[in-house]
C-alpha cells in the first residue's frame, strides 16, 4: 500500500492548490489538464463506478480551451480556473442530470445550478459530471438503482461509505483534485474515513444549502468540502461558504484570514471513545483510533478519556424523529403516488411512514432533547478545546451488503443505526473533520472525528492540518489501484 505518486501522470498527482498554481503559472494548459484527467478517469472509473453522468469529451475540451484563452488574455475566474470537478449527484447542475440516485429523477436535468455549484463554477471549475450517491442520500453506503454501487478505493469489493461515496473514492484515486459533498448523518465523514481522505462538515449555516422548496426547517444537512489535505479543503470551503438571500438561515460569519499553522501546546482534547460502551464497535476500530492519540500529544496537546453527561439513547430517539419528519416532508409527494412510491427503496419508505405517524408534539419534544444535547456539549467545551470520536463503527463492508445488521454481536435496529457515532456533531451543528488514522488488519482505512466548538471551523482545520503533518496517511498510502493503473500505462 505504500507507494509514490511519482508513477502517476504528473498532472493528476498534484493536489488541488498545486494544480491551481501549475495552471496559473502556465506549466500545464487547461486542455492538458482535462486530457490527463479524462484519460485517468477512463482507466480507473470502470473499476469503482465513482463518477457518473460524465459529459462528452469534446465539449469538456472546448471549455478547457476557452479557459486557456482567458488566461492568455490575462483573465482568471479564480483558484479553480480550468480544474475538472464532478458534483455530488444530490446538488443541482445546470444542463447536467441530477438524479439523486433515484429512478424517479434519472432524466431530471436542472435549469439552474445550486448555490454551491454556481460558486464553484464562478471560481473557474469545469463540471465534468457527477459523483455517485445513495438514493436521495439515504444510507452511508453508495448504491442506487440508476448507476449501481461504488466500490471502495482500497478494495472495490467493499463499500465506499456514503452518501458522498463517489466523491471520496474519486479523490482517493486522483480522479478529482478536490471534491464537494454533503452531510446529514456523516456523509462527509464516513466515506472520507472509508477511503483515507479528509472530509469537513462545517458549522451549520456556513455553506448555504439550496435553493430548496423548504428553507427554514432543514437544519441538519449541510454541504462542504473534501480533499486530500487540509489546505485544499480550506480553499474550497472559502469558495462554498457565505450568506445567500435564497437561504435565509445561512450564516454571515467568515473564516478569519489566518494561517493553518498554529501552536497547540496546552490544548485540551477529550477522547469520547465508544461512549462508555454504548456504541458497539467492530474489533480494531477503537484501538486503531487510539493509536494516533500520541500524535496529538506530540503537538503539545493533553488528551484524556471523557464522557458527556447525557443519555445517548434519548439523543438517538430525537435523531430518529427529526430524520423521519424531514424526510417524510421532502419525499411525501413521491410517496403519495403509488406508481412513484413503488420505486422508492424500503429504507426510504420506512423513513416516510415513520414521519407520517408523528404528531407536532413529538417533533417539539425531539427538539427539546436536541436543545438539551446542545447545552450538554457546551458544558463539555468548558473543559476541552476539542472532542475526538471515531468516524465509523465498522470498517468498509462487502459491496453487496446493503448495511451492517450486527456490530460486535449487537443487532442494528435500522439501516443507519450502524452510523450512530456521527449524529452528535450533526445535532449540535458543530464543525467536525474526519482525519485518516491508517489501516486495519485487512488493509482497510479508518478515520477519526475532530469536533470543535460552535463556529470554530478554522480551529478544527488548524488542528487537522497539524495532525496531518505527523503521519501524512493520504500521501504515503496510496490505493493499490493507482499502482496497477500506472503499471498498465
Amino acid at each position: 500500500m505504500l507507494a509514490s505518486t511519482s508513477s502517476l501522470n504528473p498532472i493528476v498527482a498534484l493536489d488541488a492548490l498545486e494544480l491551481s498554481d501549475a495552471i496559473h503559472q502556465r506549466h500545464y494548459s487547461c486542455v492538458e489538464v482535462m486530457q490527463a484527467y479524462l484519460s485517468h478517469i477512463a482507466l480507473l472509473n470502470p473499476r469503482v463506478n465513482a463518477l457518473v453522468s460524465l459529459q462528452a469529451e469534446e465539449a469538456l475540451l472546448q471549455q478547457a480551451a476557452h479557459c486557456d484563452a482567458e488566461l492568455h488574455a490575462g483573465k482568471s475566474r479564480g483558484w479553480m480556473h480550468g480544474m475538472p470537478q464532478a458534483i455530488k449527484d444530490l446538488s443541482a447542475t445546470q444542463g447536467i442530470p441530477t438524479t439523486m440516485g433515484s429512478r424517479l429523477y434519472q432524466n431530471h436535468v436542472p435549469a439552474a445550478d445550486s448555490i454551491m455549484v454556481a460558486r464553484m463554477r464562478s471560481a473557474g471549475a469545469i463540471v465534468i459530471g457527477k459523483s455517485n450517491t445513495p438514493e436521495f442520500g439515504a444510507g452511508s453506503h453508495t448504491y442506487n438503482a440508476v448507476f449501481g454501487a461504488t466500490g471502495n478505493a482500497y478494495d472495490p469489493g467493499r463499500s465506499a461509505g456514503g452518501s458522498s461515496g463517489g466523491a471520496a473514492v474519486a479523490l482517493a484515486l486522483r480522479m478529482l483534485p478536490v471534491a464537494d459533498g454533503s452531510d446529514m448523518m456523516g456523509s462527509l465523514r464516513n466515506p472520507a474515513a472509508f477511503n483515507n481522505v479528509f472530509g469537513f462538515r462545517p458549522s451549520w449555516g456556513a455553506v448555504p444549502l439550496g435553493p430548496s422548496p423548504e428553507s427554514f426547517l432543514q437544519q441538519l444537512a449541510t454541504e462542504g468540502p473534501m480533499g486530500r489535505n487540509v489546505p485544499d479543503i480550506l480553499a474550497l470551503l472559502r469558495t462554498q461558504m457565505g450568506p445567500d438571500p435564497r437561504a435565509p438561515l445561512s450564516s454571515a460569519r467568515t473564516l478569519p484570514e489566518q494561517s493553518l499553522e498554529h501552536d497547540f501546546r496546552a490544548c485540551r482534547l477529550g477522547w469520547l471513545g465508544d461512549w462508555n460502551g454504548y456504541l458497539p464497535m467492530e474489533q480494531g476500530v477503537l484501538s486503531q483510533c487510539e493509536s494516533v492519540l500520541p500524535d496529538f500529544t506530540a503537538l503539545g496537546c493533553s488528551v484524556e478519556a471523557c464522557t458527556i453527561d447525557f443519555d445517548p439513547s434519548s439523543l438517538w430517539e430525537s435523531w430518529e424523529v427529526h430524520r423521519h419528519w424531514l424526510m417524510a416532508g421532502s419525499l411525501y409527494a413521491d410517496y403519495q403516488d403509488p406508481a412513484r412510491r413503488c420505486q422508492l427503496k424500503p429504507e426510504l419508505l420506512w423513513e416516510i411512514e415513520g414521519g407520517l405517524q408523528l404528531t407536532a408534539l413529538d417533533v417539539y419534544r425531539a427538539s427539546r432533547i436536541r436543545s438539551d444535547w446542545y447545552r450538554a456539549v457546551l458544558r463539555m467545551f468548558e473543559n476541552y478545546d476539542f472532542l475526538l470520536l471515531p468516524s465509523a463503527q465498522v470498517y468498509p463492508f462487502a459491496l453487496e451488503q446493503h448495511w451492517p445488521r450486527m456490530i460486535a454481536g449487537r443487532a442494528m435496529s435500522s439501516y443507519h443505526r450502524w452510523m450512530e457515532v456521527v449524529i452528535g456533531p450533526t445535532m449540535a451543528g458543530l464543525p467536525v473533520m474526519n482525519v485518516p488514522v491508517g489501516f486495519g488488519s485487512q488493509g482497510l482505512p479508518m478515520g477519526l472525528q475532530i469536533i470543535g466548538r460552535p463556529h470554530a471551523d478554522m480551529a478544527v482545520l488548524q488542528l487537522a492540518h497539524a495532525y496531518d503533518q505527523q503521519r501524512q496517511w493520504v500521501s504515503r498510502c496510496l490505493p493499490p489501484l493507482l499502482q496497477q493503473s500506472a503499471d498498465a500505462v
